[in-house]
């Protein structure tokens, strides 16, 4: 069938039956050249961004059963991103002695990450719960729509603070107490 259809197509082409007729009346379609230059839609990150997740500081994790240690476990359903934080606290201090994460996500999640472990380490766990994920966004600069990544920081340093604190049940308080 199809064989006949272009035997068909081809003698028609080829005697000019085909062809369409032109008139006067018939309107001429212009087509104008394509522009030479290229328009790309492109979001560009800030430095900060680029810094933090081109090079990530304080990759990686602990053992969650440590008794000195609160793991974070977060996520973003809307955009798959997910990210661990861990906290190891100082008993004597009562302060953020070390902090960890992996991040499965975009480049503004393993920034916010990258940059909330910068900024919690030698915080108290009050301060350190205390963080907002206006304070990430502004710092890095991030767009409205990476919010959200933000966001996500905030939620896991209060779930490791909250996992932590369920380990301490009944133990003395941490810290100076003046």
């Amino acid at each position: 069938m199809l064989s006949r259809t272009l035997q068909t197509t081809t003698r028609a082409l080829s005697r000019g039956a085909l062809r369409p007729t032109l008139t006067a009346a018939t309107p001429r379609l212009h087509i104008a050249p394509l522009p030479t230059t290229r328009i790309v839609s492109k979001r560009e990150y800030h430095e900060k961004v680029l810094d933090h997740y081109s090079r990530p500081r304080n990759v990686g994790s602990m053992n969650k059963a440590d008794h000195d240690v609160g793991t974070g476990l977060v996520g973003a359903p809307a955009c798959g991103d997910v990210m661990k934080l861990q906290i190891r606290v100082d008993e004597i201090t009562g302060k953020i002695s070390d902090v960890k994460f992996k991040t499965f996500g975009c480049g503004s999640a393993i920034a916010s990450s990258s940059y909330l472990t910068e900024l919690v380490r030698g915080m108290s766990l009050e301060d350190a719960g205390r963080i907002k994920n206006t304070e990430i966004a502004k710092e890095l600069c991030l767009p409205p729509v990476k919010l959200h990544c933000s966001m996500l920081a905030e939620d896991a340093i209060k779930s490791a603070i909250k996992d932590y604190k369920s380990k301490r049940v009944g133990k003395p308080t941490l810290g100076v107490t003046a």
